[in-house]
């Protein structure tokens, strides 16, 4: 919005206002703008601004390539058209023409935020609905004749500049536009020498620079006059603010894009108005600025569900009050793509699969070079080394180390890599399991018992299940999954979450059990406190160094405490078990890293810096929380439990070799036997492998590259057979660490409106950095030196983050803490909005007793029967079909497969009735409805059996 000001003879224009999706205007004090919020207008302006569309002039598809050209052609058709008289012609062209002076000066003190910014544009991608840059440009000349005086009305006098100027070319605001965009200039003001209102709307052949009109270099495609006699310079703002309004509007642009004439104009300002919501006056304070919000609704919703060409309209006259309102919509059907078709051919889902994959191969390396990748690298990568330690660890005592640590190392790094560079879904990431532990626990112990070699038998099992994922692939058996609804993949979720929680949780308070708390010490009595080395009363002889050493001969007072005990001595007094606090260092650790990284992840939200540092730290979030907790540890020298990696290359048992013998060891009918184990092996692979995959493929993730369900499965079987082989664990997808993986790589728009929230772009998919987390898994034996400064306590943390992170967003865990809220303060939640609350419990409650039922099974030795309870979900499903109406479990859950048919076959007969009706009254109305919306929201009525409006 420019406002004409005059400075002794001279006239400028002076920007106050602007809009690219929200107002902004220019503070009193004139060198900021003010925050972005939501355009209200008044209804009046609307209506005035309707009638000068009615009676001013319009001109579509004008060929102009400058501001004069256009100027003089605006003028001579009003002068033509009779609207105009031909002696204002020059004074008229002289104040249209005038220079503009934009808000880009900036005060002398400035923020840091401000300083940092970058000059540049930079690469920015556009988000999906075209930005339009308005300058309001406003005239309030109230002597305007006196500025005439004295000047010769040329050509030549102009001021306004031809070429972009260096403050338009250098300003930072061109950040937040899209590449695309186009501009709306609008001028609108009064002058003393009209009787009546001069209007013209004008959109441009092609978009055109016109010179110094814009803040920005951003071509112009519409122009907007509305100059008119004094005393109405409040209402013709309204007016340019209500058409800067409707031209950020999407569906109200579409229409100035496509309109014929006039009147299409017209009937797109009609139907903006049927969805304008009018607010009384004196129940709320039109001072106050709307903030904008977090998530602007679609446009899509506002669109009728026919397409202009079947309603046989003119570009711009269908559009947006048709359809259900958004309460009236039902939520999208449970739909897992093309991916999961049955296609009854031999391999010929994995054919689909790998052609499906194929062409993005290429992309998938080099789409990783980007500095986000570094930062899920470094996570991932901590992730994956913490839960090879453990998961190795307990596999070492539960198999008498026929494996250990360095096997699930060099397992983790093999599976892993294999899997990144050749899956269908590179995003998964693979990691040991709970329930394989349990597994290979009871196996191990089997074979002690009954006399049979262990790591034989193991491979024999591995090897039919190898076989067994390959007759599952072969057959398409992956079809089950589309069964598998939201019921069933947030109890397997939130299970899985519940676990990284619970074990991170469970390490911390092991170490209060280690170092206790020194809650005896006083200070006070420190004076009192001791510790003696007294020597042993039977004296015996000491050997070292192949010398015969007398405990006689011995200082006792003044031996360390390892020597004490090393020579046979006692430790006598109050302070000998001192420790330090460990645990409370160790509990700042944990508690600290898992803080630091919520606080860093949630800082791009935050009002300070410019927005690439405030992203570049939310990236990196998680790596500066370790990197600061690591060091305090060190700056502060307690010796807290640190990361212990192996530092050579062989097996942890001394008597295996690296390669496990299929023969000669076990009875020949334990090679046919082990297919009976094998088979739940399989059950427990192939559920864990595809429940992961559904929900690292959920299509809130925006993926485009497409998935692999059956490609996955394939080479999931390739390294069971492999590990087998080598006498390596057995990996499957980490639901958790593959959701984070997700989390690390999601992508949003760098150009976003002033007060618009960044748009989610999708996730960056590509093989590089998987591949990179398990390169550096595999030679992490040789930065042993580097890694054994981070404390377990700060990777307890990030463990308990990657818990808590992958509830968010999960439907059942919003619908158990409403079990703790008044109903006055429930989020709107659109399923609260149809189901009863009641209903809502109680489906909530089913799925805490089912996940309440897993977790107990898990604990105990039936956790080998994992995969089964994981079917059990399904049956459940099933049996809640009975016990809810299908309106009630679209909105909480997802409608199975088998129902959606049947429901789409019972409404088969009343769609064909309906698609009659509309062609019937399309047939009628297809003459009148050209040019009346009004007759266009009739037949919308009609069709959707409302009343006319």
């Amino acid at each position: 919005m420019d406002t004409l000001q005059q400075d002794g003879d001279e006239l400028e224009w002076k920007e106050s206002a602007r809009w690219v999706k929200f107002e902004e205007k220019v503070e009193d004090g004139g060198e900021r703008w003010s925050k972005p919020h939501v355009s209200t207008l008044s209804l009046h302006s609307l209506f005035e601004l309707r009638t000068c569309l009615q009676t001013g002039t319009v001109v579509l598809d004008l060929e102009g390539y400058s501001l004069p050209q256009i100027v003089d052609e605006i003028i001579e058709r009003q002068i033509d058209e009779g609207m105009l008289s031909p002696d204002l012609r020059e004074k008229i062209s002289f104040v249209l023409l005038r220079k503009h002076r934009h808000q880009t000066k900036k005060p002398i003190h400035r923020s840091l935020a401000d300083m940092g910014k970058a000059s540049g544009g930079g690469a920015r991608e556009c988000p999906s609905n075209t930005l339009h840059i308005l300058n309001i440009d406003m005239i309030n000349c109230s002597h305007a004749l006196c500025c005439f005086t004295g000047h010769a009305h040329s050509r030549s006098m102009n001021d306004i500049a031809d070429t972009l100027s260096t403050d338009q070319l250098r300003n930072k605001f061109m950040k937040k536009i899209p590449r695309d965009a186009e501009a709306s200039n609008v001028l609108v003001g009064e002058v003393d020498f009209l009787d009546k209102p001069f209007v013209a709307f004008v959109r441009l052949a092609q978009a055109t620079t016109l010179g110094g009109l814009t803040e920005v270099p951003v071509p112009t495609r519409f122009l907007f006059i509305l100059l008119g006699p004094t005393g109405k310079a409040k209402s013709y703002n309204q007016i340019g603010r209500a058409i800067a309004t409707l031209m950020v509007d999407d569906l109200f642009s579409d229409v100035a894009y496509k309109a014929r004439d006039r009147e299409d104009l017209i009937a797109g300002i009609d139907e903006f108005l049927d969805e304008v919501i009018v607010l009384p006056p004196g129940e709320w304070d039109p001072k106050i600025r709307i903030e904008p919000p977090k998530k602007v609704p679609t446009a899509d919703k506002r669109k009728s569900v026919y397409s202009l060409n079947e309603l046989g309209q003119p570009n711009g006259t269908a559009g947006g009050s048709g359809g259900h309102a958004e309460d009236e919509e039902m939520p999208v059907a449970h739909e897992l793509g093309e991916e999961l078709a049955h296609t009854g051919r031999f391999c010929g889902g994995l054919f689909l699969d790998i052609k499906r994959k194929l062409p993005w191969f290429p992309s998938d390396f080099y789409e990783g070079f980007h500095i986000q990748s570094i930062s899920a690298v470094l996570f991932i990568y901590l992730g994956c080394i913490t839960n090879a330690i453990t998961f190795g660890g307990l596999l070492g005592d539960a198999t008498d180390n026929y494996q250990g640590v360095m096997e699930s190392f060099l397992g983790t790094a093999l599976s892993g890599t294999v899997f990144c560079m050749f899956s269908g879904q590179p995003l998964i990431i693979l990691s040991s399991t709970g329930p394989i532990l349990i597994f290979e626990k009871l196996l191990f112990e089997f074979s002690k018992n009954n006399g049979i070699d262990y790591m034989e038998l193991r491979l024999w099992i591995g090897i039919h299940s190898c076989i067994q994922c390959f007759l599952l692939v072969a057959t398409d058996a992956s079809y089950i999954i589309k069964y598998m609804t939201r019921f069933t993949e947030e109890g397997f979720s939130s299970l899985i979450s519940f676990i990284f929680i619970s074990d991170a949780i469970k390490k911390m308070m092991g170490s209060f059990k280690y170092y206790p708390i020194n809650t005896d010490f006083k200070p006070d009595y420190v004076t009192a406190y001791k510790c003696e080395c007294l020597p042993c009363l039977s004296p015996s002889p000491y050997s070292s160094t192949s010398k015969t050493l007398n405990i006689t001969d011995l200082d006792w007072s003044q031996l360390s405490k390892k020597e004490c005990v090393k020579y046979g001595g006692s430790l006598v007094g109050n302070t000998c078990k001192y420790v330090p606090d460990l645990a409370l260092m160790s509990f700042i650790l944990f508690f600290g890293t898992y803080s630091m990284t919520v606080s860093l992840k949630k800082f791009k939200f935050s009002r300070y810096f410019p927005t690439k540092l405030r992203k570049l730290i939310s990236d990196f979030s998680i790596f500066m929380a370790i990197m600061t907790f690591v060091g305090l540890d060190r700056l502060i020298g307690l010796k807290t439990p640190k990361l212990i990696v192996p530092t050579e290359f062989k097996p942890t048992r001394p008597d295996r070799g690296w390669i496990v013998l299929p023969f000669g060891k076990n009875p020949w009918w334990v090679y046919l036997a082990s297919f009976v184990p094998a088979l739940l092996v399989t059950i427990l692979i192939f559920m864990d492998q595809q429940i992961s995959a559904v929900i690292v493929n959920r299509k809130e993730n925006k993926l485009r590259k497409g998935c692999g369900y059956h490609l996955d499965l394939f080479w999931v079987g390739v390294l069971m057979a492999v590990c087998s082989f080598l006498g390596l664990p057995w990996y499957v997808a980490a639901t958790v660490i593959s959701i984070a993986h997700i989390d690390s790589l999601k992508m949003e728009s760098e150009s976003s409106a002033p007060g618009e929230q960044p748009q989610f772009l999708g996730v960056r998919e590509q093989r590089l950095t998987g591949i990179l987390v398990f390169v550096l898994t595999g030679v992490s034996i040789f930065l042993a030196p580097i890694l054994q400064f981070i404390p377990m306590p700060v990777l307890y943390g990030v463990f308990l983050y990657m818990g808590v992170a992958s509830l968010s967003g999960i439907q059942f865990w919003e619908r158990i803490k409403l079990y703790m809220m008044p109903s006055k303060y429930q989020p709107d939640f659109p399923f609260l909005r149809h189901v009863p609350l009641r209903r809502v419990h109680l489906f909530t409650l089913v799925q805490i007793i089912c996940l309440t039922v897993l977790w107990v099974l898990k604990s105990t030795v039936l956790a080998i029967l994992f995969p089964v309870m994981i079917l059990g979900l399904l049956v459940v499903r099933k049996m809640l079909d009975m016990v809810f109406s299908q309106h009630d479990l679209a909105w909480i859950d997802d409608i199975l497969p088998g129902k959606d048919k049947k429901d789409k076959k019972k409404k088969g007969d009343k769609d064909d009735t309906k698609k009659k009706d509309k062609k019937k009254g399309r047939a009628d109305d297809s003459k009148d409805k050209v040019r009346n919306v009004k007759i266009y929201c009739h037949q919308l009525a009609d069709l959707e059996q409302k009343k006319p409006c």
